[in-house]
């Protein structure tokens, strides 16, 4: 069967618009504005987010992971401490993400510096986890080579039996990471591919704002 010309396939963006005027002087109550009307939209994953690091040898890597807290200063994500992106972290603590919200013609860009949790947030949201996930966390070595699926099925029996009797812990090496951003930028489809770009950077503690061409 041969594939579809992927050259035409193109979509002309119609179902809103985006001005200066909108958004605001804060980023992150704009995002909270339009993470709403996102969630109200019913849309699938609407936490999902991509995650981009850079490892040692200055080579990107992206991922998605879910959007797990929204502070007034940052994204807030769980993770393995010990997996490649925690590594790349560890290493280079700016990082990026991006939400992309297609039904809504909608994405945002988010750059910053990545710190951890304390251990204590990272305790609460452990905590609030269904049980078979906390046992996933200790099973799987995240990002470490293994030599079959039957590797993560033995680990977790062991723990499922270890932990049996007693609350799951939460590992020492798993736990959470806040995006603090230095740049935010919103962008919403129009027709003619004259899409609409508002960028706000961060500069001696002060949002500045604005428009961006497309």
């Amino acid at each position: 069967m041969q594939s579809a010309d992927i050259a035409a396939i193109r979509k002309d963006y119609q179902l809103a618009t985006l001005d200066e005027h909108q958004v605001g002087h804060d980023p992150l109550d704009f995002f909270r504005k339009w993470f709403l009307e996102a969630e109200r939209s019913q849309l699938t994953d609407v936490n999902a987010m991509t995650l981009a690091t850079v490892d040692k040898h200055h080579k990107p890597h992206a991922r998605t992971v879910l959007l797990k807290g929204l502070e007034d200063n940052g994204f807030v994500f769980f993770t393995n401490y010990e997996s490649a992106k925690g590594q790349e972290l560890a290493n280079n603590p700016y990082a990026a993400l991006l939400f992309y919200w297609k039904e809504l013609e909608r994405q945002v860009r988010i750059e910053g510096i990545v710190e951890k949790i304390s251990a204590a947030d990272s305790e609460t949201y452990f905590h609030s986890r269904p049980r078979l996930s906390r046992i996933g966390a200790w099973a799987s070595p995240q990002s470490k080579p293994i030599e079959g699926r039957h590797i993560l099925e033995m680990n977790f029996s062991k723990y499922e039996a270890e932990f049996s009797n007693i609350e799951v812990p939460r590992p020492a090496h798993w736990g959470g990471y806040k995006l603090v951003p230095v740049s935010v930028e919103f962008w919403q489809g129009r027709p003619s591919r004259l899409h609409d770009r508002i960028l706000f950077s961060l500069s001696e503690g002060e949002w500045q704002l604005c428009r961006i061409a497309p």
